[in-house]
């Protein structure tokens, strides 16, 4: 062994590291000039508490001072002030903080919480000073005023100054490239970042700048709803009323504030970008809490403030440990309590709000076990029930003139009650089917409706537009459909599928239910000239007419007290096909094409249909083997295929073109006929 000792750290190395590198912005140096005032008020506040003070304490404040001719900005404190040994201790020592140890002193004098964790944050006015000046009067009986002065070498002046006032100043020489915190407003601006609740008041000439009062460090019992619409109001300007908030308020096992609002969402909204405020001991850290919230609560808005969250030095990151873990479940679960609260005592607003809350708890289910534990039995469903009619489908014997009914969720649970309309109108005859708990359900109600109907089975509607000609025909026929449309719902419902393993979930237009077709093939007329059924014939018809291999015809009488008011052809998407196209434009980040394979239901119970095979068969036969009752039965095809899949996909340029041509002959054709 050559030598043996220790290792030394030059205080010439570390003013470059501090000046360059130790935070991410040169403007966070207010920030903690301001914080370390706010510690020396708050150091004072528990030295008084513990009889150490003698004299009037004061009102707190900290004073920003601006001179534009010697190019200097002052912060000055009236809190505990410093001596010259305690300045030789905790500012010559480069990284000795005295917060910790304070504390530990004083511990028992008071719940004021000190911000300073690392003693670098006074050295962060070098990021933009070429030189520091300290004025300082400790609190002590007899104490000595004192001046100490660095130009950001290792070399520092310390004597005595004649400052009487008790207190700290700060004041900076600034960079000839940093006289931007010259300008008022800029300092404006940079208080009301990062120090604006901060609990002592912040003086600009003459004014107070920043807004003091935390809200979510105030007693929940305290406030009203407006102070909480305020609040929001005022971190979020222009922007619409929230849905509802959680106030976050826990000391074990860690210490932790914070109010979270829950926004209406909207299309342009990244809901993968957080926007919730970090704040430590009122002091604002990060727009950024992406580590701490959970991903499904991203888009909640809001502050969380908790010294126990563990940041770098510079307090611009988070430092992953089981206390954010920890945290990030408690958040999530005060989440779920709220909303359970909300579903529990105020059904009509919970349901109101359900278009943005069903995000969240959609994405939380299928990220969060102890979540989705939490909220399963509380996720509802806009439903078809609200509107239908209470009698049986018709064609039932006996049922025809049972009254009609709209069923309303009631408060008490799952229970629903028939409500007349007639009892409704005369109260109020825009009354009926408004409510909005009556458009609502679970599906666990749905499922124990459904069951002697349809058992395990869901019937879901993913678009109410294109999709409306396939909710109707359920609708007719008694059948419930569930309306899965928002952005989530595609990821959700496969979710759903591996929760309920014996629940089959059917897009309205995958198939058809055998409750919507009438399968009373003995009614059905036979040709005596071909002797075919009228099935085979429609069938033939429209295989001749599309020529198209890839997609199957098929025909179906669908049940209907009015034929004219079913669609005559209806285009099927296989439920497992469907979703496989979808996966597999999702992964590989495409547009989902319309299938080339697919099925075309023509409704052989429509009168359209029953017309063009008797068009079809009618007129004289060219020498071309065509008939112009043939063409005109050919071009209607057409027409009936075209818009079938209008319910489905958009037509390109030369699709529609050709649509709009075959349209207007075909009026052509058909007026002609009716003149002649």
């Amino acid at each position: 062994m050559l030598e043996q000792g220790t290792i030394t750290i030059h205080t010439e190395n570390i003013f470059p590291i501090i000046k360059k590198s130790l935070y991410s912005g040169h403007e966070v140096f207010l920030r903690e000039l301001i914080s370390n005032g706010v510690d020396a008020i708050q150091k004072l506040k528990m030295v008084s508490h513990a009889g150490e003070v003698t004299g009037e304490v004061g009102e707190p404040k900290i004073k920003i001072s601006i001179d534009k001719d010697k190019k200097t900005l002052s912060i000055t404190d009236n809190g505990i002030g410093m001596t010259a040994e305690e300045v030789k201790k905790y500012i010559n020592q480069v990284a000795f903080s005295s917060a910790e140890e304070f504390i530990e002193k004083y511990k028992s004098s008071g719940d004021q919480q000190i911000i300073g964790h690392f003693g670098l944050g006074f050295y962060s006015s070098f990021m933009v000073a070429q030189k520091v000046e300290i004025d300082t009067l400790s609190y002590k009986e007899g104490a000595q005023a004192v001046h100490w002065s660095c130009d950001g070498s290792p070399n520092f002046t310390l004597e005595d100054s004649p400052r009487t006032d008790r207190g700290t100043t700060i004041t900076l020489f600034l960079q000839e490239e940093e006289l931007e915190y010259l300008e008022p407003s800029r300092i404006r601006q940079l208080v009301k970042t990062y120090c604006d609740f901060m609990p002592v008041p912040i003086e600009l000439e003459s004014e107070q700048i920043n807004k003091q009062k935390a809200l979510w460090r105030e007693s929940p019992r305290s406030l009203k709803k407006e102070d909480y619409l305020e609040f929001y109001r005022y971190l979020y300007p222009f922007q619409e009323e929230p849905l509802l908030w959680v106030h976050l308020n826990t000391d074990y096992p860690f210490l932790l504030n914070g109010i979270l609002y829950f926004p209406k969402l909207k299309p342009e909204v990244d809901v993968t970008q957080g926007n919730i405020k970090l704040f430590c001991n009122q002091v604002f850290v990060s727009d950024h809490c992406e580590e701490i919230i959970p991903k499904f609560l991203l888009p909640m808005r809001g502050v969380i403030d908790s010294p126990d969250i563990p940041l770098n030095v510079s307090r611009s990151a988070l430092q992953m440990d089981r206390t954010v873990r920890k945290i990030a479940d408690f958040v999530a679960k005060k989440v779920g309590d709220r909303l359970n609260e909300l579903y529990r005592d105020n059904r009509s607003e919970y349901i109101s709000s359900w278009q943005d809350l069903g995000t969240f708890v959609k994405f939380g289910c299928m990220n969060d076990e102890k979540f989705k534990k939490q909220v399963e039995d509380i996720i509802i469903y806009r439903t078809t029930l609200a509107v239908e009619q209470a009698s049986s489908p018709a064609g039932e014997a006996g049922e025809q003139n049972t009254p009609a009914t709209v069923q309303v969720q009631t408060q008490e649970g799952d229970a629903w009650q028939d409500v007349t309309p007639a009892a409704q109108e005369q109260d109020n005859p825009k009354s009926k089917i408004q409510n909005p708990k009556s458009e609502y359900t679970t599906l666990k109600e749905y499922l124990e409706r459904n069951q002697k109907r349809h058992e395990n089975r869901v019937f879901y509607c993913s678009d109410p537009v294109t999709q409306a000609t396939y909710v109707e025909l359920h609708k007719k026929q008694g059948l419930e459909v569930l309306f899965m449309d928002s952005f989530i719902d595609s990821h959700f419902i496969s979710f759903l599928e591996r929760e309920y393993k014996d629940v089959k979930f059917s897009r309205v237009d995958s198939e058809l239910d055998e409750n919507l077709l009438e399968k009373d093939k003995a009614a059905e007329i036979v040709d005596p000239k071909t002797n075919k059924t009228r099935s085979e014939l429609i069938k033939e018809l429209f295989e001749k007419a599309l020529n198209q291999s890839k997609v199957t015809i098929r025909t179906e009488a669908l049940k209907s007290d009015d034929p004219q008011g079913t669609p005559p052809a209806m285009v099927l998407l296989p439920e497992f096909l469907r979703r496989l196209r979808e996966m597999n434009a999702l992964l590989q980040q495409q547009a989902v094409q319309f299938p080339e394979e697919h099925t075309l239901v023509v409704n052989t119970s429509h009168p359209l249909i029953h017309n063009l095979v008797n068009l079809s068969q009618g007129g004289i036969v060219q020498a071309e083997g065509t008939s112009p009752s043939g063409e005109l039965a050919n071009m209607i095809c057409h027409h009936v295929y075209d818009l079938a899949l209008m319910a489905h996909k958009a037509f390109d340029a030369e699709k529609m073109k050709a649509f709009l041509e075959r349209s207007n002959q075909v009026l052509t054709r058909l007026t002609e006929r009716a003149a002649s």
